[in-house]
């Protein structure tokens, strides 16, 4: 991951470019710590195939967005509403940058926690994006409070975590397609009905 030399303040700002879409080839910037970790290029574009059918004019959350990679990819391939949801101030500055710079007026920034940010919003989506900080207990208690939002059957949520993580996922989320990088594991879940009730993967 590319880093700025002989500027301390930047050590940790890095750049990644979009796959597809409107804005393909257009690199965006971020910086938000030494444990942001972008979903990498294989994974993002593994997804974004697996969304292609759906992701022209759907409404996307992106909670813990870090980079923001997985919201811009989002939006450059035809969402029509995508919102970023991240507590590191640093990340949100960036993120806005990025957005002004390419002019994505699809995109909304919310410098929050992103589970108290959930627990307040009442915006129905058509896709979610998943993606906790590793070695926490952030992914269970996300799904946990995506569960209590009501997600409606068709609704798209994808998770991305540590390879070793087992988590217990609601019954009503039907695992379309999964994958693994190195360490990384995403998987994607269709919401079926109203059954709520847990199975462990």
């Amino acid at each position: 991951m590319p880093r700025t030399k002989n500027a301390p303040s930047q050590r940790n700002r890095g750049r990644l470019r979009i796959i597809g879409g409107q804005w393909k080839r257009h690199t965006l910037y971020f910086n938000g710590g030494a444990d942001l970790r972008p979903t990498p290029d294989a994974i993002r574009e593994k997804l974004f195939n697996w969304l292609a059918p759906v992701i022209e004019g759907a409404c996307c959350l992106d909670l813990f967005c870090g980079s923001g990679a997985l919201g811009f990819e989002a939006a450059s391939r035809g969402a029509a509403l995508v919102i970023l949801v991240d507590n590191n101030r640093q990340s949100c500055e960036e993120i806005n940058k990025n957005r002004v710079r390419l002019g994505a007026q699809k995109i909304r920034v919310y410098c929050e926690d992103a589970l108290e940010w959930l627990a307040s919003s009442n915006q129905a989506f058509d896709i979610v994006f998943l993606d906790p900080p590793y070695n926490s207990d952030l992914a269970r208690r996300s799904i946990a409070r995506l569960q209590a939002h009501q997600l409606a059957p068709g609704t798209m949520v994808y998770v991305e975590t540590e390879r070793r993580l087992k988590l217990a996922y609601p019954k009503n989320w039907e695992e379309l397609r999964s994958g693994h990088a190195g360490q990384v594991s995403c998987r994607l879940f269709q919401i079926t009905s109203s059954d709520q009730s847990d199975r462990l993967i």
